[in-house]
């Protein structure tokens, strides 16, 4: 199942069939509902639903938006919060999208967890990537630093994220709702590639956690020499609610048209993925759509709908 997120073109539109139309005229029959949406989009994409327009595969996660923040902001609100009153905000929150999903006929909600409190070493890895330093002494201390300060500080922030889950399952439950723990860009974020294993072994009897692999993000790190993407794929696939699909530019620059950065190999990945996924087109508002056309007839021709 071919998606597009509605990240790409909400900005442009004032009015929610509008967007629904856009995707369907650009060939997809579904969108995910994607954060940055405004609430004055949601009258107009579920009359779309209801008219059959498009259909929706996914939500991401706020949806409606909170509306004490003035920008698009996923992780305003994090389940690993230090402060109680944001960890209970995001719960809050989450149950809204869950309601709003059910509203909108979908099944699945892509999730950010959160992050652990340090300072950025994604950033400085990825500038010392970008100057040709990867394989330098400075980038390996570098990195071997990095990985030991974040793992000693993990756990107490992935059984954050953890009890939150737990949380929210009763509403799972209710409005039959799939929850997918998205992989992400930094490595600073939770989960991380060794705590998405433990969750998916802690939640592997649970019909109502799954998981969402983002190829670009994943790509970014492997850039970096944090992880094999591959590997990493291969071993949540099996639980794979769905994917967002985009590609990078060497080495950080993500959310591209597929086959346009060159940095994610598509034909030796997707065949990683079970037959039925959701593959949703998680592009950059700036991508043009000329080019979006082009890439999605691509796509077609080389791996089917």
């Amino acid at each position: 199942m071919l998606s597009l997120s509605t990240c790409w073109n909400s900005h442009r539109h004032e009015e929610g069939m509008q967007l629904a139309m856009e995707a369907r005229m650009l060939g997809f029959d579904h969108i995910e509902v994607s954060h940055g949406l405004k609430v004055s989009h949601l009258p107009g994409l579920l009359q779309a639903v209801e008219q059959k327009v498009i259909q929706v595969s996914s939500v991401h996660n706020f949806c409606p938006p909170p509306v004490e923040v003035m920008m698009d902001a996923p992780d305003a609100f994090e389940f690993t919060s230090h402060r109680e009153s944001e960890r209970f905000r995001a719960l809050n929150l989450t149950e809204a999208t869950l309601e709003m999903t059910a509203r909108l006929g979908a099944r699945r909600v892509v999730l950010h967890l959160g992050s652990v409190p340090m300072k950025s070493y994604t950033t400085k890895l990825e500038a010392l990537t970008q100057a040709g330093k990867i394989y330098s002494r400075e980038y390996t201390a570098l990195k071997l630093e990095f990985v030991e300060k974040r793992t000693k500080l993990s756990q107490p922030y992935l059984d954050l994220a953890r009890a939150a889950l737990d949380e929210l399952l009763p509403k799972c439950e209710q409005y039959q709702i799939v929850l997918g723990v998205e992989t992400r860009s930094h490595f600073e974020q939770v989960p991380n590639e060794p705590e998405m294993l433990s969750l998916l072994n802690h939640y592997r009897d649970c019909p109502w956690i799954g998981f969402w692999h983002d190829f670009g993000h994943v790509q970014r790190k492997a850039n970096l020499g944090l992880l094999n993407h591959a590997e990493l794929l291969g071993e949540i696939a099996p639980r794979l609610l769905g994917c967002h699909v985009h590609d990078v530019e060497w080495p950080a620059r993500d959310h591209r048209i597929p086959f346009t950065g060159g940095g994610v190999d598509f034909d030796t990945l997707l065949p990683l993925v079970p037959k039925g996924t959701p593959l949703v087109w998680e592009l950059s508002p700036g991508q043009r759509r000329a080019h979006v056309q082009e890439r999605l007839v691509e796509w077609k021709s080389r791996f089917g709908e």
